[in-house]
């Protein structure tokens, strides 16, 4: 009798209540996210879900705009653009000008070098510190509105007591709704990829393991979106990249690969990683040729260019997807592609990605946030909203250089995405200028005074 004295009736009806609650959460689970996401449908959720955001945006940004007016106060305005207004003027013309200004005499009549001529190199000097094109791309981008994260505006001191409650509740909703769901997503997407690909490496090479490998990589890819909420507008999609080609991209965050391989299938290139990140790698090259480097191989460019050639000849091989800028850009621009990649001489596949950052931050800084710390920020946003765009294949023209056909490429993804088109290295971020820029400057001007004293040789 002993056993049935212990038992407790409202211990049976709780493990009941917490079996039903894991049944609903599983089916739901299963039927609004991991079934659409095999198929590639979508019910319009997400799109709903972002509409109705963006109303209750509109509105707190409403709020505080009028409280600020009721209270005097002023709102931070981000630059949208810089801070100095610049023309675009060549060093000669700039110099000329400040000389014209600066003397009475004739240009034609004066010496090789003038005094005047340092005050441009001043002014280009303080116009760098005061408004740095470089060091500003690594930084979030602030907004405009409001958008219900802490992180996201400095103007919080005009909140009113309705947008506090909202916030409030906002945070219950993405930590304790949202956080959950896309965490499970997460670990559900990552944990097929690795068991099915895994599973489909020990089949034979051919067009059924080809096939089976690209319906697997993409169903997760997509489970994967579904985790961070990723609701994706593809433009163009005629223009997709095809086997044997390269598929470059302006990068933003490590989600750029989800993003675009959730619409099609890519061979990654990259470096062996080890922990999670390394069963990953050694699971999906089981299933797809993916090109993995050692520590020691990815400084041998002549090494990385063989196996990139090798990969590309073969025309049954998925397209590569490289990210040529080496570092994530703040969404605000495309800096200076590396020429590695557009040495090979295979065909090009531009593709522009920009964020909508109302709902969230995509970009990665990393000298501030681990990838935990920052894929946990990523999955407590509202969204991840961006657009893609597949833009013409291009290919090297007749005397076009490898650093000439980057900076064509490039300014074609910062032209399509609405983006700035910056000369910078964006290793700049961790490193100093190179001797190489400097050297540069010198150059343009010694051949200016070279070319005004030949001029005058001649006449």
């Amino acid at each position: 009798m002993g056993p049935f004295l212990d038992f407790n009736p409202f211990d049976n009806l709780l493990c009941i209540l917490l079996g039903i609650s894991f049944t609903v959460w599983f089916t739901l689970l299963l039927v609004f996210i991991i079934v659409p996401a095999i198929f590639g449908v979508s019910f319009g959720i997400r799109r709903l879900y972002m509409k109705t955001l963006l109303k209750i945006f509109e509105w707190a940004t409403h709020r505080i705009e009028r409280g600020a007016k009721d209270n005097n106060h002023l709102l931070y305005k981000p630059y949208s653009n810089a801070i100095i207004a610049k023309e675009p003027t060549s060093l000669e013309e700039e110099i000329n000008e400040i000389r014209r200004r600066g003397s009475n005499r004739d240009l034609d009549s004066a010496t090789e070098f003038e005094m005047s001529d340092i005050f441009y190199f001043c002014r280009r000097g303080v116009e760098s510190i005061m408004d740095d094109e470089v060091t500003k791309r690594f930084s979030a981008e602030e907004l405009e509105s409001w958008n219900l994260l802490t992180r996201s505006n400095y103007n919080f001191q005009h909140i009113s007591l309705r947008l506090t409650v909202l916030w409030g509740l906002g945070v219950v909703m993405r930590y304790g709704f949202l956080l959950p769901l896309r965490v499970t997503l997460a670990f559900t997407g990552v944990g097929l990829l690795v068991v099915l690909t895994s599973i489909i490496g020990f089949l034979p090479n051919g067009r059924m393991k080809n096939f089976l490998s690209e319906q697997v990589h993409l169903m997760c890819y997509r489970i994967c979106v579904r985790a961070l909420t990723a609701i994706i507008t593809y433009h163009d999609s005629e223009n997709k990249p095809k086997n044997g080609g390269i598929c470059v991209a302006n990068h933003t965050s490590p989600i750029d690969v989800i993003i675009l391989a959730s619409d099609g299938c890519y061979a990654m290139v990259g470096q062996i990683h080890g922990g999670l990140m390394g069963v990953i790698q050694k699971s999906m090259v089981k299933a797809c040729p993916h090109i993995w480097f050692e520590r020691s191989e990815v400084k041998d460019r002549h090494l990385v260019a063989k196996r990139l050639s090798d990969h590309v000849e073969d025309k049954t091989k998925l397209p590569i997807l490289i990210f040529p800028e080496g570092t994530c850009i703040n969404n605000t621009s495309v800096m200076m592609f590396k020429k590695g990649s557009f040495e090979i001489g295979s065909t090009v596949y531009p593709v522009a990605i920009k964020y909508d950052p109302r709902f969230g931050d995509a970009f990665w800084n990393s000298s501030q946030f681990g990838m935990v710390n920052y894929l946990l920020r990523m999955m407590s946003s509202w969204a991840i909203v961006c657009s893609v765009w597949y833009l013409p294949p291009m290919s090297r023209e007749e005397g076009e250089d490898a650093v000439q056909f980057a900076s064509r490429v490039k300014a074609a993804i910062a032209r399509q995405g609405g983006l700035v088109d910056l000369l910078w290295d964006g290793g700049l971020k961790r490193g100093k200028v190179k001797d190489t820029f400097k050297e540069e400057q010198q150059k343009l001007y010694s051949k200016m005074l070279v070319g005004t004293q030949e001029d005058r040789s001649r006449s």
